[in-house]
C-alpha cells in the first residue's frame, strides 16, 4: 500500500464512520404519545387545557431518554366509542409508547382494555372516578380521584359548623363518588345529608334542584359538577337566593375551575372549595408554570393543565429510568412509586394503586389584582385515594 493510498484512506475514515453512525441515529425511534382528548363538544375546554400543557412540556423537554417526543393528538368528541376506536388505532397502527389524556371516566374505561392487551402504559390526566385505575394494571393517574378531594372538604365542613347539608352532584361516576364520600365523612362527624340531589350530566338545569335545596334549609349546599359547568351553577345559585337565605356554598374545585372563574363574578367570592391545584398556589415551581403556560397558550392554567403537565413528567422520568428502549411492562414498572415536585406541590404515584398521592388544599375565592383566584388557606398533606384505602 503506497503513501497516496494511506492518505486517501485516512481522509475517508470520518466519512465512513459517519455513514455507519447514520443508520443507528435513524433507527432511534421517537417516544410517541397517543393523546386522546375531547377537543370538540361540551368538554372541549378541558381538552384544550390538557393539550396546551402537554405541548408546553414537550417544548421544554423535547426528548425522553434521548428519544424525540411526538404527540399524536386525537379528538374523541366526547364519545367513549370514539375513544376506544382511537386507542386501538394508536396502539396498532401508530405503535405509540404510551396513551394519555381521557377527559371523562367513560373515555378512560373504554381505552383501558386496549392498554391492557397491548401492554401499553396509559396516563389518565383528567377522569376522576376512583375505580378507573382498577380497569387495567397499565392505567396510571396524574389528576385526582373524587374521594381524595371530597373527604378533606367534608372534614373541614364538619369542623366549621355544618351539621345539615344538601348535596348536588352531576349524575355520573365522579358525582356519585362525591355524594357518597361527602355524606360518609360528614355523617362520621355527627352531621346529616338532608337531600342528595343528582342532576343530569347533559344540558343541566340546576334551578329546580336548587329550589329543593333551599326548601330543605340546610347549613350548606355541597356541589360537584364537571369543569366547565360551574359558571351555570353559580349563576343559578345566586338567582335562587340561597346565599341571602344564609345557606353556605361549599364545592369541589371542578366547580371553581381557574379557566372560567373570572367569568363567575361576585357570586363566587368567598366560596370555599377543596382541590389539589390552584393557579394561585404559592410556590416557585407554580409561578414558572403559570407564566410559561400564559405565554404559550394565552390563558390561565387550571387543574386539568396540571394533570397534563404532570402526566408528561411521569412519562419522562420513567423513560429516563428505563433507558432508550423504554416500553411496555418495563416502562409501567418504572412509573410505580415515582415522586417529584409538581406545580401543585409534592406528588408521587402509589406503587400499589397507580394513583397519585398529593396535597389537598382548602381554598377561598378572593379578588387579587382585579382577578378572582382560589386562595389556599389550609393544607391536608400527602392524601391517598380514600376509596382504595378503605378497600
Amino acid at each position: 500500500m503506497n503513501r497516496r493510498t494511506l492518505i486517501l484512506g485516512a481522509a475517508g475514515l470520518p466519512l465512513a464512520q459517519a455513514a455507519l453512525a447514520r443508520p443507528a441515529l435513524a433507527q432511534e425511534a421517537p417516544f410517541r404519545i397517543g393523546l386522546i382528548l375531547s377537543m370538540t363538544g361540551p368538554f372541549a375546554s378541558t381538552g384544550k387545557q390538557i393539550e396546551a400543557a402537554v405541548r408546553l412540556y414537550a417544548r421544554q423537554n423535547s426528548a425522553f431518554a434521548g428519544r424525540p417526543v411526538e404527540i399524536l393528538l386525537r379528538d374523541d368528541g366526547g364519545a367513549a366509542d370514539a375513544t376506544r376506536r382511537l386507542a386501538q388505532e394508536l396502539v396498532v397502527n401508530e405503535k405509540v409508547s404510551a396513551l394519555a389524556g381521557f377527559v371523562l371516566t367513560p373515555h378512560a374505561l373504554a381505552a383501558a382494555p386496549i392498554a391492557a392487551r397491548a401492554r401499553v402504559p396509559m396516563v389518565v390526566m383528567s377522569a376522576a372516578t376512583a375505580t378507573v385505575t382498577e380497569a387495567s394494571p397499565f392505567v396510571f393517574r396524574t389528576s385526582q380521584t373524587t374521594p381524595q378531594v371530597t373527604v378533606p372538604l367534608a372534614g373541614w365542613a364538619a369542623e366549621n359548623g355544618v351539621r345539615k347539608a344538601v348535596t348536588v352532584v352531576s349524575d355520573y361516576g365522579p358525582g356519585l363518588d362525591a355524594e357518597k364520600w361527602f355524606g360518609q365523612r360528614l355523617g362520621a362527624a355527627g352531621g346529616t345529608v338532608a337531600e342528595a340531589l343528582r342532576v343530569p350530566l347533559a344540558n343541566p338545569d340546576f334551578a329546580p334542584f336548587l329550589q329543593r335545596a333551599r326548601d330543605a334549609a340546610p347549613d350548606a349546599v355541597f356541589v360537584f359538577v364537571p369543569a366547565g359547568v360551574g359558571s351555570i351553577f353559580m349563576k343559578q345559585f345566586a338567582e335562587r337566593g340561597l346565599k341571602d337565605a344564609g345557606i353556605r356554598l361549599i364545592a369541589l374545585g371542578d366547580v371553581l375551575d381557574d379557566d372560567i372563574l373570572n367569568g363567575m363574578g361576585e357570586p363566587a367570592l368567598g366560596v370555599i372549595s377543596s382541590h389539589h391545584y390552584s393557579a394561585a398556589h404559592d410556590s416557585e415551581a407554580n409561578r414558572r408554570f403559570v407564566a410559561a403556560f400564559r405565554e404559550a397558550a394565552g390563558m390561565r392554567p387550571n387543574f386539568m393543565a396540571a394533570g397534563g403537565y404532570d402526566g408528561m413528567t411521569l412519562l419522562r422520568m420513567a423513560a429516563e429510568k428505563v433507558g432508550a428502549g423504554a416500553a411496555g411492562q418495563a416502562l409501567a414498572d418504572a412509573m410505580k412509586g415515582m415522586s417529584w415536585e409538581s406545580p401543585r406541590g409534592p406528588v408521587s404515584i402509589d406503587a400499589a394503586t397507580r394513583d397519585i398521592v398529593q396535597n389537598v388544599y382548602i381554598r377561598r375565592v378572593e379578588r387579587r389584582e382585579g382577578e378572582l383566584y382560589n386562595v389556599e388557606f389550609a393544607t391536608v398533606p400527602a392524601v391517598k385515594d380514600p376509596a382504595k384505602a378503605a378497600g
